[in-house]
Order: structure tokens, then C-alpha cells, then sequence
């Protein structure tokens, strides 16, 4: 069934070393050496010649069914032995015999053996004509079977307790291929095989239903199962599509490629590509179960222009003609440095650099921004001021060639779960990881050294590991030398500080910090990850600059299994400010302030442009406020709901002469608009993503868009050849031809040459990719070290006495963000509401218990939101998420930034709490 099998781990497919050989029915064949018989025969004579079913292609070799057994003799026709081939390494010069009479009547008998235990009902099981065992039966000849029927002995009865996930164990022919799936690819362990002999069955957790297990929904063991034993609600293996379309998931920054089954223009399911190099076979409940969305009831369907305070529908003429004049009107009375838009990290790199070509070019003004730079804006900045260049240093293949992992302010398994999965499993296996961050996460279980510091203390934190580090003499004093600048200041920076202040604010033991800072410079290869954790403080950009400090003093740059990674939130939060998406910076990071970029720009677009820095989303809401700011356009995003300070956001957005809001759906910040315009789903566009291993990637259109609604990019073509542009209609191909010209490490970018895996930039103009950077010099030339002290937030110190614990907010495996798709898909019912952590010491003290409603208010406002009692937060801490709109979370957020990038603080939000009333019982 499988094109190719996975070989054993190290082998490179395209060192063939000549000299060694084996022999195909005595055909000589050049072996790779390592690799197993079946990688043999099929590298060199295709898939299916050997049959498997406990082989698949992202699993380790298991030889459980011997479905796979060949012949090998020692000699050409010689004493023949026959072995599984899935995990038996060809061994030179031996003679493989794979379809010898002897081996096709031990695989026939095979087949009949579990046959006789299978219920024989193909013609009206699910996965007729598509099914694994009724391939292999087909292959080895089984027309009937020679054996006494065997009764069935597991209860036909199908699981249906979860959302997505289904089973039928009288279906099972215990071939290990869905504990192996939940073991290797997730790490979550819930499946295994309980009863022995005849006995012998897979069971859930302690059996288990699938939704009372710790199921994740990942969807791994739906798609090994080589029957319809484990399933999902979509029957994704029933579907025999004549249309496969490949794109890339919308829904975090790992970047994982689908395979999108579509039967008379409607998804039917979706599974994940074997062949994908940045996920393998491997999706999240979100990327495989989560597409429902796409043509819900509730989908916006037609352009709404509001009109004495409701809304009416309007043609895309009418809508585009209010939204021209209102901007015409601003510009001419206010100019216009009154106008702006904000971007989306959701969008493709096409339509978001179209969005700054519009302001910058139709508009005349740099008063660009987009989420990207909400959330990792302090990362871009930090290893700019560092490295020269705000990007990972490495992917995310490396998690296989280091030797320590340092997870900072970063939930992986849940914000970037297919990632998070494999970072996960590094550390089961009990390699050196550690984990910065308050809440004791998933990661932080499995964790070597968990240092769970106080919210707002990165850099406190970081400090101590330097100063440890320094303290023990495990500078890299080679790499310091030849690579960088700076160092003896930086050095004697932190010698300075008092460990034990340090430990005081952090809350970190310096013992634990000390062994967490000796196993990271002593580790041969040490790689970091950061995420939101880092970058939303008020010293993010600090933060990132030490995490770089951290990499260099170590040497941990520019080879494999090394480097700063940070985890981005959003699908395209590096391609949105790649396509200059930034008040500061335009397409490809050009300085707009800089004379000399500043005339290319103005002759590349062949406009007179704005040679100052625009607003950041802070600074437009503030001028909004003050009067001085009249019109804003939002591309897919729901800013009321994500944005810090709810009420703030509401007031600025209230004093705006005109809002234009694409959307998918009414969300809260479309509410607000003055016209709203209908957009398109990723399944429903075409363009690329950049992940956050600087990926560019085809996103491919599954399907057409809902009727009545239009692509991001092709409204931002209609808009402004309106207001007197002259762009062609949307096609990322085109598009990708202009951004190559202005975007340098897009130079080589083509459309028809990004293949199914894309290619990380920087893309020469020969179109080679790059998979890590830094390795001979830093794009500055050398990496700068950059000193930092820790501040306290201002919210805390100007809150603290009256509101005394402490809130960071995260994110959930099954929603995000705003949640505006997922809330309409099987997700919401797993994950049904927000929570708020709070430790039982403090639930304790306030007379509150599991699911009770907690009123919880800051210095901004107050909510009601259900108690999570937990552990996983210190006494003083409190967590949440802000995925449901009922909850408002960011109601009490403050308006507090980094003090650099202007990154929101969500992070840290003094709070106080009281039981609320009413009681609610936590599912």
C-alpha cells in the first residue's frame, strides 16, 4: 500500500556506496548500508512487491504480522531462511528471494489465520476498497479461507463517545500499529494491548472509552490502522477521492502539510502526508479534525455595510464604493497618517504583502501592523540587535542531532502540538531538557529541570544561567573569540549581579538554575525554543537578546542540532512581517526611515512614499482615542477579543470615523464595523505560508469559496484599483514574482518550483534553500552580545497592593486564539468554556472549589470565569485562556508593552479574585 518504508534512522537515501551489494532474485542491487531488507526491495523495485500490516511509513520496524517475511540465503540458491523483512537489515551479498513459492504460501496462511478472527463483512464495512488487510488478502491470493471459522472475540460494538475519534475492535487484527502511532509519532501513550493469548486486545487508558482516556484526538492511530478498528467520524479511510488536494494547516506556526479528500466540491476528511518534512504523518486534532468551520451556517455571505446602527446587505460595487469615499474623505481632512491596517498572521505571504502595499502606496502612510508583531514582535527585534536576523536558526529536523532542549515560555504540546510532540518524547527518553515557565505544563512533566519562576522574571532568570555559566569557565572561548562582540562587557555585567537577589525575584532555587545552566553549556548541542512566554513581557525584547546571549557564550549556533527557535503562534506570523508588515520596517525588513531603502522602495513601487515610522496597534488606539486617528482596515482579525484591554480597544475602535472588517464571521470586532466584507477560508485560496523555520509553503485552494465572499487577496486587488491602483487579480504565482524582486532571501522564490515541502529562505536566486543560518558569520558579521537588567512590570508595581495575584494567559490543545473556527467545529465539545488555574492553597483560602463561577477583576474591569483546581500553578498564580467571547478575558489585561517592540503584555496582569456565584461542573 506504501510507496516507501521508512528506513532506520540515520540513513542517508543518497549515499549508495557502490562497492556493497545484495542481490533481488539474484539481480545485483547496491545497498545503503544500515538499511533494512524491505527499504531494499522496495528503493529498488517499488512498493508493493512485499506486503506488510504492522509496517507504516512514519513508525519504527516491529515485525509483528511476518506478512513482510522473505527469503535470504547466504548463497545464490542456497539454503534459504526466511526473516521480516520490515526490521531485518539487508546484510551484503546476501541473495533476497521476496516472492519464492515457500514465502507466498507462509504469507497466504498468514492471512488466513487472521482472517479467521476478522469479521468477513467487507462489502458493507466502512472502509471497503480501502482497506489494508483486504489489500494484502487480495495480493497473496486469499479467495477463501481453509480454516474453521473463528469466533469473533471482542464485543462488535463501536466506541462513539468522542467528537472525532471512533472504534470497532471486533475489526482489530492486533498488528500494534495504533500503540505504536500513540506511542512513537504522539507520545501520549494512551493505547495498548491488554489480555494474552486469544485474549489479546487493544484497550484505552484502562479500558477506556476514547473520550474518558487522555486521548488527545490527534488522529495518529485513526490513520495507521490498516482496517476500520480505529476510525474517526468522517470515516477518513472509507473516502476513495478521485480529489487529493495537498495544502498547509492554518492553525499554529509548525506548519503541517494536509492532505484534503474532497468528493463533488465538499471536504470529506483530512489526513497528513507521509512524504511532509515538517510533519510526517502527523496532525493535531485541529489541522486533521477541525475544518467544519468552512461552510458553517454561520459563515459571513455578502458584504454588510452598517447604517443607523445595523447592518444591511450591499453588493461588493456598493461596499467598495462607501469604503473609497469614507478614505478619500479622511485623507483629504485629516491626511493620511489618519488611516491604517492591521494585517493577519493568517493570511498567505501574497495577500499580506498586498495589505502593506495598499497603505503604504494607495494610502500614503506606514500605518501597518499586524498581529505577527502583537505577539512576536520582541523576538524580531532582540536577534536582529543579536544575530542580524529575527528568524529561527535552525529547524525543527535538528530536535534529532541535539543533545539538551531548553523550553522557554512555551506550552508546546499544546500551542504547536505536532512540534511539541517530538520535543516531548526527547525528553521521555530522559535526555537533558529543560523548562522555563510558571505553570508546570505537559513539557515541564517530562522535564529534567523544571524552573517554574514567577510570571514577568525571564530576565532575572537568564542572568542566573549566565552568571552560572560564566562561573563554571564553560564559555565556548573559541566561538566568543571568532564569532562575536561585546563579550568582555557583557561579562563582567553579569558577574555583577547578586545570585541571591535573583533568586529572590524569580522564585527559583540558584542550585536547580545552576544545574540547569551547567547542563546546557555542557550539552556537545544544546537548542532553545521560545514562545509567547518570552516575547508578551514588558522586557521581551531583553529576554530574546539573552536567550541569543545564552547560544552564543555557548557556541550553539550555526550547525545542526543548535540554535534560537522561537515557536511561532500563528500560522504566518514569519511571512506577515517578512512582507513587511510593520510600521518600521518594509517588504524584506528595509528600514523606511533609511534614505537609501526609502528611494528603493519609492522606485520599485514607482510612488512617493512616507520616509518616517507609522503606528504601531498600540499608538493607533491611542490616536483614536485622542481624535487624531479616523480610519482602520482589519484583515482577519478579531482584536476586541484578542487584543489587552477590551474596553480600551472598544473605546478606540467607537471613536473611528470608518472600521472595515473582512472577516469570516461576525465575530466581536466585526460587530464594531462600519462595513464588513466576506472573506475566504485558507481551504478556499491558494498562496504560501512561512512557518516558523522560515518554510515558504504552497497553500493550495481545496475548494471554491463560499458563495458570496472572496479572498483576502483578491478584496485587497478590488480595493485598490478602486481607489486609482493598478494591480492584476490576485495569483499568488504573479505575486510571488513581484515580492522576489523587492524581498531579498525571496530572490529565488517560483510558485512552480516550491514542490511539496517548500524551501527555507534565504532562497537564492538559483533557487537553493537554506536550512540553517549562521553558519560562517552572522548577517551583521558578528553576533552582538547585549546586556540586560531586570525591571519589574509597571502593572505590578502599580497594582500590586490592591491586586495581589498574578494572571498569565495561554493557550489550549483544542482552540485558537479567538477560537472564532474551532468554537464551530467538534472541538467545542472537548473543550467546552475558558478556566482559571488556581493552585488549591489559594482556591483554599477563598472558599472556592473545582467549577465554581470566580469573579476575578484588575485595575481594568472585572469577569466571572469557571475554577480549574490545580497544581500546575504556584500559590499567587493564576492562569487562563481567552478563546470564548462570553468569557472577555482580555477585559483584564492591561495596556502595558515591551518597551521596545510595543508587544502587549498578557502575560502578567495583577488581579484579585472572590468566589462568584452559581456552580458549574468542569468537563
Amino acid at each position: 500500500m506504501f510507496e516507501t518504508s521508512k528506513p532506520m534512522l540515520g540513513i542517508d537515501l543518497n549515499n549508495t556506496v557502490k562497492s556493497k551489494i545484495a542481490y533481488i532474485d539474484d539481480v545485483p542491487y547496491s545497498l545503503i548500508p544500515g538499511e533494512t531488507i524491505l527499504s531494499f526491495v522496495r528503493r529498488n523495485l517499488g512498493g508493493d512487491l512485499v506486503p506488510t500490516l504492522c509496517d507504516a511509513p512514519n513508525l519504527d520496524p516491529f515485525g509483528s504480522c511476518r506478512v513482510c517475511s522473505v527469503d535470504v540465503a547466504l548463497v545464490q540458491n542456497g539454503n534459504a531462511k526466511a526473516m521480516a523483512s520490515c526490521h531485518t537489515p539487508v546484510m551484503e551479498n546476501a541473495y533476497i528471494y521476496p516472492t519464492s513459492k515457500r514465502i507466498q504460501k507462509l504469507r497466504k496462511n498468514i492471512i488466513e489465520l487472521v482472517l479467521t478472527d476478522h469479521p468477513l463483512d467487507c462489502l458493507t464495512c466502512e472502509v471497503n476498497n480501502n482497506c489494508e488487510l483486504q489489500h494484502v488478502a487480495a495480493q497473496v491470493g486469499v479467495r477463501d479461507v481453509r480454516y474453521p471459522d473463528g469466533k469473533t472475540h471482542l464485543d462488535r460494538k463501536k466506541d462513539l463517545s468522542h467528537p472525532y475519534m471512533t472504534s470497532d475492535m471486533s475489526k482489530c487484527i492486533n498488528c500494534f500499529r495504533c500503540v505504536r502511532a500513540c506511542d512513537e509519532v504522539q507520545g501520549q501513550f494512551v493505547l495498548s494491548m491488554a489480555g494474552r493469548g486469544f485474549d489479546s486486545h487493544i484497550v484505552k487508558g484502562t479500558e477506556q472509552t476514547f473520550f474518558e482516556s487522555d486521548c488527545v484526538s490527534c488522529g495518529a492511530c485513526a490513520q495507521a490502522c490498516p482496517t476500520s478498528a480505529i476510525s474517526d467520524v468522517f470515516e477518513s479511510k472509507s473516502i476513495v477521492a478521485k480529489e487529493k488536494t495537498r495544502t498547509v494547516c492554518t492553525y499554529c506556526g509548525v506548519g503541517c502539510n494536509l492532505e484534503v479528500a474532497t468528493i463533488n466540491g465538499a471536504i470529506k476528511s483530512i489526513q497528513a502526508p507521509y512524504d511532509a518534512a515538517v510533519n510526517a504523518g502527523h496532525t493535531c486534532l485541529k489541522g486533521r479534525y477541525a475544518f467544519q468551520f468552512y461552510n458553517h451556517p454561520e459563515r459571513l455571505r455578502t458584504p454588510l455595510i452598517k447604517k443607523e446602527g445595523e447592518f444591511v446587505t450591499a453588493t461588493w460595487e456598493e461596499a467598495y464604493d462607501f469604503i473609497a469615499d469614507k478614505l478619500n474623505e479622511v485623507k483629504a481632512k485629516y491626511g493620511a497618517d489618519a488611516i491604517g491596517g492591521i494585517s493577519s498572521a493568517r493570511c498567505t505571504n501574497e495577500e499580506n504583502y498586498l495589505m502593506q502595499k495598499f497603505i503604504r502606496t494607495v494610502i500614503g502612510t506606514n500605518n501597518i501592523d499586524s498581529c505577527a508583531r502583537v505577539c512576536h514582535s520582541p523576538t524580531a527585534l532582540g536577534m536582529q540587535r543579536t544575530f542580524g536576523t529575527g528568524a529561527a536558526t535552525n529547524s525543527v529536523i535538528d530536535i534529532q542531532y541535539t543533545d539538551c532542549i531548553m523550553v522557554i515560555g512555551a506550552n508546546p504540546t499544546d500551542g504547536h502540538p505536532v512540534t511539541g510532540a517530538k520535543l516531548k518524547q526527547f525528553a521521555m527518553k530522559g535526555k537533558p531538557s529543560i523548562v522555563i515557565d510558571p505553570r508546570r505544563t505537559e513539557m515541564a512533566n517530562y522535564a529534567t529541570y523544571h524552573l517554574q519562576l514567577k510570571p514577568g522574571t525571564n530576565v532575572a532568570l537568564l542572568n542566573m544561567m549566565l552568571y552560572y555559566i560564566i562561573q563554571e569557565q564553560l564559555e565556548d572561548q573559541s566561538f566568543i573569540e571568532s564569532r562575536t562582540a561585546g563579550y568582555e562587557d557583557f561579562k563582567q555585567h553579569v558577574l555583577a549581579f547578586d545570585i541571591n537577589e535573583l533568586e529572590a525575584i524569580t522564585g527559583v532555587d540558584k542550585a536547580l538554575v545552576r544545574q540547569a545552566a551547567i547542563a546546557y553549556a555542557s550539552a556537545p548541542n544544546a537548542m532553545s525554543f521560545h514562545g509567547l512566554g518570552v516575547t508578551e513581557h514588558s522586557q521581551g525584547t531583553f529576554t530574546v537578546m539573552l536567550i541569543a546571549d545564552l547560544a552564543m557564550i555557548t557556541g550553539n549556533i550555526g550547525r545542526r542540532g543548535v540554535g534560537v527557535n522561537p515557536l511561532r503562534g500563528q500560522n504566518n506570523v514569519q511571512g506577515a512581517a517578512d512582507m513587511g508588515c510593520q510600521p518600521h520596517q518594509g517588504a524584506g525588513y528595509y528600514d523606511v526611515t533609511n534614505p537609501e531603502y526609502h528611494a528603493k522602495y519609492e522606485s520599485f513601487y514607482g510612488v512617493s512614499l512616507p520616509n518616517y515610522i507609522g503606528l504601531k496597534i498600540p499608538q493607533m488606539y491611542d490616536a483614536a482615542i485622542d481624535g487624531k486617528f479616523k480610519a482602520l482596515w482589519l484583515m482577519g482579525e478579531d482584536n476586541v477579543q484578542t487584543d489587552p484591554n477590551t474596553n480600551k480597544v472598544k473605546e478606540a475602535l467607537n471613536k473611528l470615523d470608518l472600521l472595515v472588517v473582512q472577516e469570516l464571521f461576525m465575530t466581536e470586532t466585526a460587530k464594531m464595523a462600519h462595513v464588513i466584507l466576506p472573506a475566504a477560508s485558507f481551504l478556499e485560496k491558494s498562496g504560501t505560508f512561512t512557518n516558523g523555520e522560515r518554510r515558504i509553503q504552497r497553500v493550495q485552494k481545496v475548494v471554491e469559496p463560499i458563495a458570496g465572499t472572496k479572498t483576502d487577496g483578491q478584496i485587497m486587488v478590488e480595493i485598490m484599483n478602486k481607489m486609482g491602483g493598478h494591480e492584476k487579480d490576485y495569483d499568488p504565482k504573479h505575486l510571488l514574482e513581484e515580492i522576489s524582486q523587492i524581498v531579498p532571501f525571496f530572490a529565488g522564490v517560483k510558485w512552480d518550483e516550491l514542490g511539496e515541502n517548500g524551501k527555507q529562505w534565504p532562497v537564492l536566486t538559483d533557487g537553493s534553500d537554506t536550512e540553517i543560518l549562521h553558519i560562517d558569520s552572522f548577517k551583521m558579521g558578528k553576533g552582538q552580545f547585549k546586556k540586560a537588567t531586570w525591571q519589574e512590570s509597571t502593572e505590578l508595581t502599580d497594582h500590586k497592593k490592591d491586586f495581589p495575584f498574578i494572571l498569565t494567559t495561554n493557550r489550549e490543545l483544542e482552540h485558537y486564539n479567538c477560537g472564532a473556527q474551532t468554537r464551530r467545529t467538534g472541538n467545542a465539545d472537548i473543550l467546552l468554556t475558558d478556566t482559571l488555574m488556581i493552585h488549591p492553597m489559594d482556591a483554599a483560602n477563598h472558599m472556592i472549589e473545582n467549577g465554581d463561577m470566580v469573579c476575578i477583576e484588575s485595575a481594568r474591569g472585572k469577569i466571572d470565569v469557571k475554577a480549574k483546581i490545580t497544581d500546575e500553578v504556584k500559590p499567587g498564580i493564576l492562569s487562563s485562556t481567552f478563546h470564548y467571547p462570553e468569557v472577555s478575558m482580555n477585559i483584564l489585561t492591561s495596556s502595558v508593552t515591551d518597551t521596545d517592540a510595543l508587544c502587549p503584555e498578557y502575560k502578567v496582569c495583577a488581579v484579585r479574585i472572590r468566589k462568584s456565584k452559581g456552580k458549574y461542573k468542569l468537563v
